[in-house]
């Protein structure tokens, strides 16, 4: 029996028959206005605002937590954009907010999970440093003086950075205009009672673990 030939024509698929691969909305962060870093679509239809601050056991507990369900269950689809945003407590936090920030929006996502991921290490160094009554007196030198002494550094050079790049960082006046503009707002504006605080399309969560917040999103946002 011959073999039936169809015309190539007729084989091909045509272009727009062929599914788009889905865009994983994880792997999308970027700067919103006022300087917080907004992972997701930025069109999505839920949209929550994380208030977080460095020095925060609570925050890192939150931040273990939530952050794997959060990306695969809501962010990854399109349905929920979460935008992180400083609450500054003091010069750590501060320090550690300015490091965070480091390598722009493609590092910080992961930056900001490996400093509340080895939080306790460092806290414990931090604790020591503040003991020690010789500390800088200008800004600038004092955040390198607090990074260098405290561990953040060397968190920091693990992940691939060096001092001199640490440095330019913590004395970055555009990000220490950003973070502290978003401290200003957390605390003031928004009136958060502590951290982590969350903002759920525009309404403040009464809360702050993430079993609250998961009731608090909506259910479609899943």
């Amino acid at each position: 029996m011959k073999k039936l030939l169809l015309p190539l024509a007729l084989l091909a698929v045509p272009a727009a028959l062929v599914a788009a691969p889905a865009v994983n909305w994880v792997s999308k962060v970027a700067l919103s206005p006022i300087g917080g870093h907004l992972m997701g679509n930025p069109a999505a239809p839920t949209k929550l605002v994380e208030y977080v601050s460095y020095t925060c056991s609570h925050c890192a507990h939150f931040v273990g937590e939530a952050s794997a369900p959060l990306k695969t269950q809501y962010v990854k689809g399109g349905k929920v954009s979460v935008e992180v945003r400083n609450a500054v407590r003091d010069k750590y936090d501060l320090a550690a907010a300015l490091l965070a920030r480091c390598g722009g929006t493609a590092r910080f996502m992961g930056n900001h999970e490996a400093l509340f991921a080895n939080q306790t290490a460092w806290m414990e160094q931090l604790e020591a440093y503040d003991r020690d009554a010789t500390k800088p007196t200008d800004q600038t030198a004092a955040l390198k003086d607090i990074g260098q002494k405290t561990g953040l550094y060397t968190l920091m050079n693990k992940r691939g950075y060096t001092n001199a790049q640490l440095d330019a960082c913590v004395a970055n006046p555009t990000a220490m205009k950003q973070i502290l503009a978003m401290t200003d707002e957390a605390w003031n504006k928004v009136k958060i009672s502590g951290t982590p605080s969350f903002v759920v399309n525009g309404t403040l969560v009464q809360g702050s673990s993430w079993d609250l917040l998961k009731a608090a999103l909506p259910p479609a946002a899943r």
